[in-house]
């Protein structure tokens, strides 16, 4: 299983605030719902494995885009995530909603 380190970093694209440490992004994943346009669908995923990294690349849609992709890029200290980025197109995200 795949944790978080205690100290990690969450960082998503558009936001100054920069999230530290497991509670605080646990905090975040519980108001995900909140921040995703609406009829925001995973339509598909794939990764590519780095040596003690991950990148995801998710494509999705909603009721306002068609069709988009969006990367998280995932940094490993062994099995514990210390850092967490997201690559969106801020925009397109905007003009989602």
């Amino acid at each position: 299983m795949v944790d978080n380190t205690e100290k990690m970093t969450f960082i998503m694209p558009g936001q100054a605030d920069v999230l530290v440490g497991r509670q605080a992004f646990r905090s975040a994943l519980d108001g995900l719902g909140d921040i995703l346009p609406p009829g925001f669908e995973i339509t598909g995923l794939r990764q590519i494995e780095g040596e003690s990294e991950v990148v995801s690349i998710v494509e999705w849609k909603s009721n306002n885009v068609a069709s988009s992709q969006l990367a998280v890029l995932f940094k490993f200290d062994g099995n514990k995530i210390f850092e967490e980025r997201w690559f969106v197109d801020i925009e397109q995200w905007k003009g989602a909603f």
